[in-house]
């Protein structure tokens, strides 16, 4: 856990830390088929040279930490695509392709912390009670820890009830914790629409959230994530407000083109490098992407934080 503590140590010490991109929709991009209710899932067995290939090129835009595919592979999600009984083999194998690309970058990679992402999102609509989805996350976070996982990464915490089951299943077993919280839907909004206070995507008021996250130890970080480019700075300052540790923001962008939801090509590097002084006046100092930021917008964000 060496080069977790010393990359936890940059953060709190108020130095720049370059977070990956996506890798959900970079799988996509790429060729990996779009699941209706498990997104890109089940990457890691079907397409793991895909999935290795998006790591592989975040380290080589400088990545200070790598996160594995792991965001649609909660036990709920692959219930629900009839894949459940991949569970073990998914989440170990997607953590083990992050650590094998980390390893075979060899100097370039010998500081590159591995996370494992986990979320309590639900494509299908379908959530499992509090009680079910705590046990399911015990279970997963122990596996990525034994595949390497280095900590977890919390991803689209959406609503209190279940960010608090997730807490109580991820800081259970022995690894340091990251909570991303999200604001707003796909297609986000501008800032004039934002409520006071400012809501989680599902419910809950975000300071509440981020109080929440906060009185759990284990916790170390918490970022703004999958949250509209417009949002985030205006989002970052409730975290800020109640939270003097490390403050990450990786943003996602969406929108309708050709009929289509999609991803691909919404905001452009320059574009989205472009929101990155705000976030960091309001805190910010860990910066990276979600879905729709790949290796182009986060070599653009490597350098910005180099010329600053």
């Amino acid at each position: 856990m060496e080069r977790y503590a010393n990359l936890i140590a940059r953060a709190r010490a108020g130095e720049p830390v370059l977070i990956d991109g996506a890798t959900g929709s970079e799988c996509h991009r790429r060729g990996v088929e779009n699941h209706e209710h498990g997104w890109s899932g089940g990457a890691a067995l079907s397409h793991p040279e895909i999935v290795r290939s998006i790591h592989n090129d975040y380290l080589a835009v400088g990545a200070d930490l790598i996160v594995s595919n792991t965001f649609a592979t909660g036990a709920n999600i692959l219930r629900d695509v009839g894949t459940d009984a991949d569970f073990e083999t998914l989440n170990r194998t997607a953590v083990e392709l992050a650590v094998a690309a980390r390893d075979a970058a060899g100097d370039d990679g010998a500081s590159v912390v591995v996370g494992a992402g986990i979320s309590n999102w639900s494509f299908s609509g379908h959530h499992p009670t509090l009680a079910q989805l705590e046990t399911d996350t015990v279970r997963q976070a122990e596996i990525m820890r034994d595949a390497g996982a280095e900590f977890l990464s919390l991803e689209m915490m959406v609503d209190l009830a279940r960010l608090e089951a997730t807490l109580n299943a991820a800081t259970s077993v022995g690894l340091p914790v990251w909570v991303g919280f999200s604001i707003g839907g796909e297609l986000g909004h501008g800032p004039e629409e934002l409520t006071n206070p400012i809501e989680l995507r599902d419910g809950g008021a975000l300071h509440e959230g981020v109080q929440l996250a906060a009185s759990y130890e284990a916790v170390d970080a918490l970022c703004i994530m999958h949250t509209d480019v417009r949002l985030v700075e205006h989002c970052l300052p409730v975290v800020g407000k109640h939270w003097g540790g490390p403050l990450g923001a990786y943003a996602h962008a969406g929108a309708i083109i050709d009929g289509e939801f999609t991803h691909d090509g919404v905001i452009t590097p320059d574009e989205y490098v472009a929101y990155l002084p705000a976030w960091q006046a309001a805190g910010a100092t860990m910066l990276g992407g979600c879905c729709g930021i790949g290796p182009d917008h986060l070599r653009k964000v490597a350098q910005s934080l180099l010329d600053a």
